[in-house]
C-alpha cells in the first residue's frame, strides 16, 4: 500500500468511528506496520491544520479522532444545540470534579465532600457516560466510581494525569489548603 494510500484509508476509518482508535487497530485493519500508521497520522494531522480545515485529526484517549476546528466552535454548537441547552448542572460539575480527582471514590466520600446528597447528579453522570463504576470498596463495599475515555475524550485530554492543576482555578480564601488536601489526598 503506497503512503497516499495508507492515508485514504485511515480518513475512511476516521470518517465512521465513534470514539478514537488507535494506531495498532488501525494498523491490523489496514494490515499496515504501526509506525508507519503513525507516521501517517501525524502527517494527515499537520497537513490539515497547514491547510486550516475545519476539523483537526488529534490523538486523545489513547487513539486518534477527528474534532470540529476549535475556531468553528461557535457554528458547531450553534448546529448541535439548535437553540436547546443540555449542559450540566453546576451541582453535576461540582460533582464530577470531585469525582476527577479524588478517583476511585465512593458516593457517600463524595456528598461527604460536597456536603450534599449526590444520588441524583451521580445517576446523571451515569447515564450521561462520564463516569462509571470502578469495582467496590473493601471495607464497607460501597461502589466506587470513576471517570470514563468519554469523559477524557470530552477534555481533550489522553488520561487523568492531565487534568490541570487545581490551585489556580479557586479564589485566594481563607481555609483553601484545607479544601484543595481534600480533593487532592
Amino acid at each position: 500500500m503506497s503512503k497516499e494510500e495508507i492515508k485514504r484509508a485511515i480518513e475512511a476509518i476516521l470518517m465512521v468511528v465513534d470514539e478514537p482508535i488507535s494506531e495498532v487497530v488501525l494498523a491490523q485493519i489496514t494490515e499496515v506496520p504501526t509506525e508507519e500508521i503513525g507516521v501517517a497520522l501525524y502527517e494527515l494531522s499537520v497537513a490539515y491544520e497547514q491547510e486550516e480545515r475545519g476539523f483537526q485529526l488529534r490523538h486523545v484517549a489513547g487513539g486518534w479522532r477527528y474534532y470540529s476546528h476549535p475556531d468553528q466552535a461557535p457554528l458547531v454548537e450553534k448546529f448541535v444545540l439548535d437553540g436547546q441547552q443540555s449542559r450540566l448542572t453546576q451541582a453535576a460539575l461540582e460533582t464530577l470534579a470531585v469525582i476527577a480527582y479524588r478517583q476511585p471514590i465512593s458516593r457517600a466520600r463524595v456528598s461527604a465532600i460536597r456536603g450534599v446528597n449526590v444520588e441524583a447528579v451521580m445517576k446523571t453522570l451515569v447515564t450521561r457516560g462520564l463516569v462509571e463504576e470502578a469495582g467496590s470498596e473493601p471495607d464497607t463495599g460501597a461502589i466506587l466510581y470513576r471517570t470514563t475515555t468519554y469523559f477524557l475524550e470530552k477534555l481533550g485530554l489522553n488520561s487523568n494525569e492531565d487534568l490541570p492543576e487545581l490551585a489556580p482555578f479557586l479564589p485566594d480564601v481563607d481555609g483553601l489548603d484545607e479544601v484543595l488536601a481534600t480533593l487532592t489526598e
